[in-house]
């Protein structure tokens, strides 16, 4: 992975083998950033999705394998109790076009990927909430 920052854009350029939640963490931990938006594009064959039972109050996951292209990543960074944390969606398209996207839990880049963090100048803490079972922003 590489990354660069220009103002408040940080460019990451990640290769294979590396996991994108750990790389936006690494790269917001040394930048200190406390708020951004994330978009990026890339190739990736290990990924692990959920899209949230609101029964369960838990994540129905799923999880790919082989080759596919990062169509749309896009999410924020921020805190929760003062440690970076993400929250990302992805969408990719594999064999055939077919499309599946939900909740990041885990992508392998198997390419490149090129992520942008847009970085807010503010700070944005998470929370827990118990009856839903998720963090939300606490602005």
């Amino acid at each position: 992975m590489e990354y660069k920052r220009f103002g408040n854009t940080i460019a990451l350029r990640l290769d294979p083998g590396d996991e994108i939640i750990a790389q936006v963490l690494a790269v917001a931990k040394k930048e200190n950033v406390t708020f951004a938006s994330v978009t990026g594009i890339g190739g990736a064959d290990e990924i692990e999705i959920g899209v949230f039972n609101m029964d369960a109050k838990a994540y129905d996951k799923t999880t790919l394998t082989g080759t596919h292209e990062i169509t749309s990543l896009v999410g924020n960074v921020n805190t929760m109790q003062g440690e970076a944390y993400t929250h990302l969606h992805i969408t990719c398209a594999g064999k055939g076009g077919a499309v599946v996207g939900g909740h990041l839990l885990r992508c392998v880049i198997s390419l490149t990927a090129e992520i942008f963090l847009t970085v807010i100048d503010a700070s944005v803490d998470r929370t827990r909430r118990e009856d839903l079972q998720i963090n939300v922003w606490k602005l």
